[in-house]
């Protein structure tokens, strides 16, 4: 556990840190417009059943007499009649002079485009019997951020973080390009489905690598930091979304810089921390000094050796490198532990956060509205989460934010569906408790796992100024030194009892 006194050493929070760690979160600010991207990309506009060809429209009532109306006076959107009724409409919605027999729009349909010039709803008519297809695309970029998790984090833990962040970046460069182009919907899924994959290596990665490079006091400023790029490209998706409203042309504008991001990651340094525990001490020993000189601290960089170092990281040399295997995640009690507590977590708040974020045009309001709003509400929301995250510890954090998400997410379900300014602000409310939540949970799985499998809440331990722990015998040690404090502290309120019930009289 002597890793942070070598980091102090070579420079604590030096010109290093602040440049790789401001490099590294660079990227998340079109991390979310990949995440939320569909919400513009694959906009419903208003839509209705196209006529028959060659049918005039100038004749009275024109478009009119094809299209029926629903029970509140609004065109229907998937039907059409099987022929002009020409008649005036009743309120009831049937016709003058017919049946008013419909059927489905065997002839496509016209879309109003006045908000959402081109969508891939519009291009390839994702609606009424196909409006499936539309969810499918966002289902299948979420399975790629499950599949890029487990994939991207075991080969992490086994090639280095910064290998992983190279290979996403140019990974989300190139299908996020690609999805521009795609001739076809199957196309434009399995494009999509490889950027979930690399998105979520970005992530993972990208706090794991500033996690480890960092001291144990910044770490709480650094994974609050990380979550306010975050927010900020909330904001400017909306403004680019507005801005660039034809959905390929806005893919490709969220995709291309990631190739910028690809060219300059090679100067990234390793995780010196996964060098020890991946047993090269050779490459730490290169890394550490490297640190030194950039921090302007040569002098403190030569008087490192591997000697120096084999002292230091002694445990982490004879116990990490065997270890490494995510097997330990259901083998070693504690880890499992930890692990099914962070998965309950992780799902808990995954699950909430994006089926609030993913439908924003069922709020009754702007959807760049209310895309800016629920960027909005990170800022005060991660504030509050970072003062209590350092002053009362992670674990609090956790609990506080995702019981107050349940309540507002709970009481939304029983509000009446016509109340649009409750049911937004309870959303936004909710929104801004999982944002928070989420800022506490990727420092949380960071501090948590050991350094070899870091890259995969009332029960779990508090963290709160505690080293990071690169073998899973740290874990046991950590947990056996909280039992032996618990069992101290219940051999002190044993007298302590005793002695009020003394002078209580019993």
């Amino acid at each position: 556990m002597a890793f942070n006194d070598l980091l102090q050493q070579v420079g604590g929070v030096g010109r290093f840190q602040q440049i790789q760690v401001t490099l590294v979160v660079l990227p998340l600010l079109l991390m979310a417009s990949h995440n939320t991207l569909q919400n513009f990309t694959a906009a419903v506009p208003t839509h209705h059943c196209r006529p028959p060809a060659h049918t005039n429209l100038s004749e009275h009532r024109g478009l009119e007499a094809w299209l029926p109306r629903d029970q509140q006076g609004r065109r229907e959107s998937c039907l059409r009649f099987t022929s002009p009724k020409w008649g005036p409409p009743f309120p009831n919605g049937t016709e003058a002079n017919g049946t008013g027999v419909t059927e489905p729009c065997i002839n496509g349909w016209i879309y109003d485009n006045s908000t959402f010039p081109s969508t891939i709803v519009t291009e390839w008519d994702l609606v009424c019997s196909h409006r499936a297809l539309r969810q499918l695309g966002q289902s299948l970029y979420m399975v790629g951020v499950l599949l890029g998790a487990m994939i991207f984090g075991y080969l992490a833990d086994r090639l280095g973080r910064r290998k992983m962040l190279i290979l996403n970046y140019l990974q989300t460069a190139v299908s996020g390009t690609c999805t521009a182009f795609a001739p076809n919907f199957p196309v434009y899924c399995a494009f999509r489905l490889l950027s979930g994959m690399s998105v979520a290596g970005i992530a993972l990665n990208c706090m794991t690598l500033n996690v480890e490079w960092m001291p144990i006091h910044t770490r709480a400023c650094v994974g609050t930091s990380i979550g306010y790029v975050y927010s900020l490209g909330q904001f400017l998706l909306a403004g680019v979304a507005y801005a660039v409203p034809h959905w390929r042309h806005l893919q490709l504008l969220v995709s291309v810089p990631f190739f910028a991001f690809f060219v300059y990651s090679w100067f990234f340094i390793e995780s010196a921390r996964w060098h020890a525990s991946s047993g090269r001490l050779d490459l730490t020993l290169k890394a550490l000094q490297r640190v030194a000189r950039i921090n302007g601290k040569r002098e403190e960089g030569t008087k490192l050796s591997m000697e120096v170092l084999r002292a230091s990281l002694q445990k982490e040399l004879t116990m990490g490198k065997g270890q490494a295997s995510a097997i330990e995640l259901l083998r070693c009690p504690t880890l499992r532990h930890l692990f099914l507590c962070l998965s309950m977590l992780w799902f808990a708040t995954s699950f909430a956060y994006y089926g609030l974020v993913m439908d924003l045009q069922n709020f009754g309001v702007s959807i760049y509205l209310i895309q800016v709003i629920f960027g909005a509400v990170d800022l005060p929301a991660k504030l509050v989460g970072f003062l209590v995250i350092n002053s009362l510890g992670r674990r609090p954090a956790q609990m506080s934010a995702l019981l107050l998400a349940g309540i507002c997410i709970l009481v939304n379900g029983v509000v009446p569906q016509d109340q649009f300014i409750v049911r937004t602000s309870l959303a936004v409310l909710g929104k801004g408790c999982l944002a928070a939540s989420f800022n506490c949970i990727f420092l949380y799985t960071g501090e948590l796992y050991p350094t070899m499998i870091r890259a995969v809440t009332a029960l779990l331990p508090e963290t709160l100024g505690q080293p990071l722990p690169d073998t899973v015998q740290d874990l046991e040690s950590r947990k056996g030194k909280l039992s032996q404090q618990q069992q101290e502290q219940q051999k002190h309120m044993v007298p302590l009892q005793a002695s009020a019930r003394e002078k209580n009289g019993f």
